[in-house]
């Protein structure tokens, strides 16, 4: 990829805070126009890196650059950017198109298309007829769309969404992602946090994030092809947590993590573990419901890549 491709590109990115490494050596390059997610759990980094990359938080060593700019120049960055962080930078006791109208100020919005954006803004927000509503009120996919209006008004290039869908409702949220691919297709490159796994597959590549360190990246699909090491198995049994601890020690089994009321394995050759995983399984007493072969998750994807890696209790928030 060379440098007219490239929105964002990132080079042995650390952020310490003390003794705490918070980003460990991140690399990654992302390209105009792209919808780009950062996959992981709470504590991860995700958050810490984009406030790096924002100009928000100067890192501890590394290189980055945003939109050309080094986020060593912060200001510059800033000016080509839009952000939108977990918690709502909005202001609650101001009317809607009040909002708007200060964002648009902070941004330098020129006034002769103010108008044009607004209106465009509270469009896309689902909120004509409703902009003298004050913000507190509005219900969560409208402040959530309201956000992103803001956030964009001055047209920048890169959009950066700080887990932007936390806590908003299912349908919003698939409305909230139908924006941001129409954004991506008029040239805006869309960088994403998120620990929705189901949401990751509406990006074009994924970088996937533990302890401060991309353990994956690539597209959806390549990522589940390549992933894992082996074939998935879903097994549905009781009782489960004993099955849990007794699958382990069957030779044909390289992994055992539990999805819900069942339990995912990976296996070398499925149509070998099947039959000696089922055996062994109602030899010790545990009735099999079902058992299968199943295509991957991004989620079998991330479990298998950070089993072993120990427990996150880092206290960052993502």
């Amino acid at each position: 990829m060379n440098g007219d491709e490239r929105s964002v590109a990132v080079k042995d990115l650390v952020k310490r805070f003390g003794a705490f490494t918070a980003v460990d050596r991140l690399n990654l390059e992302i390209r105009k126009g792209e919808v780009f997610g950062f996959l992981g759990p709470n504590g991860a980094g995700k958050s810490t890196t984009i406030r790096m990359l924002c100009g928000l938080l100067k890192p501890t060593s590394g290189q980055a650059t945003v939109a050309g700019y080094d986020v060593a120049r912060p200001e510059a960055v800033r000016q080509n950017i839009g952000y939108m962080s977990q918690k709502f930078s909005l202001y609650n006791d101001l009317k809607a198109i009040e909002n708007l109208r200060l964002f648009a100020g902070l941004y330098n919005v020129p006034q002769a298309v103010l108008g044009e954006r607004i209106a465009w803004a509270l469009s896309m927000a689902g909120l004509k007829g409703h902009e003298t509503r004050i913000t507190a009120e509005l219900p969560g996919g409208w402040k959530q769309r309201l956000a992103l209006g803001c956030a964009v008004l001055h047209r920048p290039p890169i959009l950066f969404l700080d887990e932007p869908t936390s806590g908003v409702d299912p349908m919003s949220r698939r409305k909230f992602w139908d924006l941001i691919h129409e954004m991506a297709g008029g040239g805006v490159t869309v960088f994403v946090s998120t620990h929705y796994m189901e949401e990751a597959e509406y990006c074009n590549r994924l970088a996937l994030i533990f302890r401060g360190q991309i353990v994956a990246l690539g597209t959806p699909s390549e990522l589940k092809a390549r992933s894992l090491r082996g074939e998935l198995v879903r097994v549905e049994c009781e009782p489960l947590g004993r099955a849990m601890e007794l699958l382990p020690s069957i030779a044909e089994v390289r992994d055992v993590a539990m999805f819900g009321s069942a339990l995912h394995l990976v296996v070398a050759d499925a149509a070998l573990a099947i039959p000696a995983v089922r055996a062994r399984l109602e030899q010790a007493g545990i009735a099999v419901r079902t058992i299968e072969r199943i295509r991957p998750t991004l989620e079998d994807v991330f479990v298998s890549l950070t089993t072993g890696q120990g427990a996150d209790s880092r206290g960052e928030t993502a």
